[in-house]
Formats: C-alpha cells, structure tokens, sequence
C-alpha cells in the first residue's frame, strides 16, 4: 500500500514539473523570438547567406561542374582518315580552348575498349559503321555505354585484286587476303562476310597487314587481295588507285548481302569516276558509315562542341554523298547521345553562340546557379524576419486578447475571491513576460500601450479585492 502511495506522489509530482516546463516553455517562448528577431541579421540573414553560399559552390563543384579543358580521341592507324579527321578536330577544339589528344590504335575494337576502360578513359572516338552488331562481346548493357553523336563520313568494303577479277567471296579460296589486324573494323567485316559465304579461315591464307603496308605487299606479290573498309579520299585507297594492273572486285548478289547485313548499303560506282579508266565499268560497291562516338559520361557541353565541330569538319560532299549528308542519325549502331538530336536540329544554345565557350560555361551557371541561389536566399532572408514577426504579433494580439476576457469576466455581478486571485495570477504572469520580452521598434508602441491596459485591470482587480 505504502508503495502504491509513493507511486500516485511520484506521478502528481512528475505531472506538476511536467505542467510547469511546459508553462515556462510556452511563456519563454515569444521571449526566444523576438531575441532571434532582434538579431535577425546575426542570427538569420548572415546563416542564410552562408548557407546559400555554400550551396552555389557545393552545386557548382559537383552537381554541374565545368567541362575539363583536355580530351582525348582515338582513331586507327596514322595513315589513315580517321587519324586526318582527328587532327582536323585538334585544331577546332584548340580555337575553342580545349586540348584534344588524338590516339592512334588498332581500329574500332580497341577504340571500344578504350571507350568503356575503368582509368583514364578516351573521350572520343571513331567507330566503323556496323561494329556495334558484328562485336560478339558487345551486350545490350555495354552498348548504352557508348553513345552516338552522329555519322560523319561513307566507307567502302573495298576488294583489291592484282590482275584477277573477283565477282564473289567464293573466289578467294586458297587465296592470300589482307584484312587487318586483330580488333580492326576491316578485319570483322571481312570474317562475317567470309562466314556467310561459308567459307572457313583454313580455306584461304589471312594476312594482318593493313593500310599503305598492304598496299606495298599486293605491289610486290606477297599477298593477292587486300580487303579493307574505308573512305575513297583515304590514303591507301587513293595510293591503290594509281596503281596499275589493280582491280577491283565487283561482288555479285550485293543486294542479298545487305539483307544479312543491315549496315551495309549498296551505292554505285559509275564507270570512270575514280580515274578515265577506274572504274572500267559500273561496280556495285558496299559501303557503311563511319559514326563519332563518345562514352556516356562525357560532359554535355563537350558534346555539344564536339557535334559541332565535326558540323564544321564534315559538311563537304564526296563521292558517295552529297554536301549537307553529314554529320547524321541514319542508321546508327549505338544509343544515341541526347544532345545529338538537339545540335543537329536547332544547333548550339543561343549563349553557346554569342559567347566564347568558357564564358559561355560561365555564365550558364550563373544563370542556373548563382541567380536562382541567391534569389531563394533573398527570399529567405525576407521571409524569415517577416514570419518572425507575424509570430511576435500574434502573441501580442493573444495577450490582448486574454486581457479582454478578463476584462469581460470582471463585469460579471459575482465574482469569487478565488477568481480574482487567479486574475491577477495570470495578469502578473504576463506582465511579467511582456517585461522580459525585447520588443522590436515596430512593435514598442503596441506593447507599451498593453502595458498600461494591464495595470489598468490589475488596479481594478485590487479594488474589487478591498470591497
């Protein structure tokens, strides 16, 4: 029983200093802020303007940060368009303040694998029309990896025979063929044309040489055929050309090959239009198109200036195009980059046009980050002291308010002595509050006023207590 008594005593006394905290809590609180509001400019405007700061930088460094001032672009070999394509860009990037490394490589396998590499990606790269479905490792996944800006130029599937006419894939057995090395785009088209003519590698002899060295070897009889996918202004197209005793292979059932082989594209090759007698009739040729990648996490604005510049780059006709064919988005092998339909429709952003394009950079994120940062800090800044002060207001107008009911109250004909005790309780109560709270200049009259009301019903209160 005794324990049940102390139990009931700890729970009134727990409830008692529960009532009181909350009470000095709530009567503590108008105090609280209208000390914040007092020092609004310590206390709320320097934080927010900190803080928005803070944010701008935060955002600037790692949400959108500037565009590296180095790239890098891999190509095939020197000898070879993709590496002239490469230096013409160098220099169009250089105008523009960027550096663009160009790397030479083994063809569109290893620019892939560089593309999709952990450390020290490539940024750019040429890629043979079609690879992305001749790579037999090269997944749904791996695909989204790499992105499509756009095709740039026509290559052929050039044939080159040595006084030896070819007019199918059947007639190269027991044959030495040329079709590049390892990882080369030359090489996997070849392989996948070999294979539908169902024609094994043990059936013909397969060199790794490529480019002016295959040319040098077909000259001096150490291979009978160099098959080679590339652009008719190339240099090893334009050297085999002038050759004489060269011909060149005109395939048969074109058209069924290009059923099997969606990349590729049968154009003609009228009589004459290499040389006055090269081509000696009209050949059916294979061509394919030639597309810039880049790897997905490049950043946007680089893109944008890469698209442009192979705008710059790539508008000129040719032989297997018209001027203005290029750059496009027709039959491409990769995703392609969001970017890519926006330049070639609308081109550069209008800031990316009238400004150089670091101070383009610039000021789009001044626009996108520092204005909009500091116009919600602004907003802030304003919003804060006038809440505070609406909330200082309100108590104000809620002791008014109290004051009136008492006042009503004491209109009444009976009133109890105990009522007029708890009166002028809660009266001293907020006086004494009204005296500790810093009032803010605008407020000082209002609270100055409430201040003789009180002691106007207080003065009330002690004559109605002497009757």
């Amino acid at each position: 029983m005794g324990t049940c008594f102390c139990l009931l005593d700890l729970g009134v006394h727990f409830g008692g200093l529960m009532r009181y905290n909350c009470t000095n809590f709530k009567q503590d609180a108008p105090v609280r802020v209208a000390q914040l509001y007092q020092r609004k400019w310590l206390l709320i405007r320097l934080p927010v303007v900190v803080l928005a700061v803070v944010t701008a930088v935060l955002i600037w460094v790692y949400g959108d940060p500037m565009p590296p001032t180095k790239l890098s672009i891999t190509t095939a070999s020197p000898d070879g368009a993709y590496y002239r394509h490469a230096r013409h860009y160098a220099e169009r990037f250089a105008e523009r303040g960027i550096t663009l490394e160009v790397q030479a490589s083994e063809g569109s396998q290893q620019n892939m694998v560089r593309l999709r590499q952990a450390d020290s990606p490539a940024d750019l790269a040429f890629m043979q029309g079609g690879f992305g479905y001749l790579g037999t490792s090269l997944d749904r996944r791996d695909r989204s990896r790499i992105e499509t800006l756009a095709n740039v130029d026509v290559e052929a599937v050039w044939i080159f025979t040595r006084n030896r006419e070819i007019e199918s894939l059947g007639q190269l057995q027991g044959l030495r063929v040329a079709i590049g090395p390892e990882g080369s785009g030359s090489r996997k088209v070849a392989l996948k044309l070999l294979e539908q003519a169902r024609m094994e590698t043990k059936d013909l002899t397969l060199s790794k040489m490529m480019g002016v060295t295959a040319i040098q070897a077909l000259r001096q009889n150490q291979v009978d055929v160099v098959l080679m996918v590339a652009p008719l202004e190339s240099l090893a197209v334009q050297t085999i050309l002038g050759l004489p005793g060269i011909q060149l292979a005109n395939l048969r059932k074109s058209a069924a090959i290009t059923e099997r082989n969606p990349y590729l594209e049968p154009r003609l090759l009228a009589q004459g239009s290499l040389d006055t007698d090269m081509p000696p009739h009209d050949i059916t040729l294979l061509t394919t198109s030639a597309s810039l990648v880049t790897r997905e996490s490049l950043h946007p604005a680089l893109k944008r200036m890469a698209l442009a510049v192979a705008m710059d780059v790539h508008t000129g006709g040719g032989m297997f195009h018209r001027a203005g064919d290029f750059p496009s988005l027709r039959r491409i092998d990769f995703p392609t980059a969001p970017q890519a339909r926006d330049m070639l429709v609308h081109g550069l952003p209008l800031i990316e046009r009238l400004l150089p394009f670091w101070w383009a950079q610039v000021m789009e994120r001044i626009l996108l980050i520092i204005l909009p940062v500091m116009l919600i800090a602004v907003w802030m800044m304003q919003l804060i002291p006038a809440y505070l002060r609406w909330a200082l207001e309100s108590r104000v107008n809620r002791w008014y308010g109290e004051l009136k009911f008492i006042e009503n109250d004491l209109s009444q004909e009976v009133i109890s002595g105990l009522d007029l005790t708890r009166y002028l309780s809660r009266l001293n109560g907020i006086d004494n509050t009204l005296l500790a709270f810093s009032c803010p200049k605008d407020l000082m009259a209002r609270c100055y006023m409430l201040h003789q009301h009180i002691e106007f019903v207080r003065q009330r209160l002690y004559r109605m207590r002497g009757r």
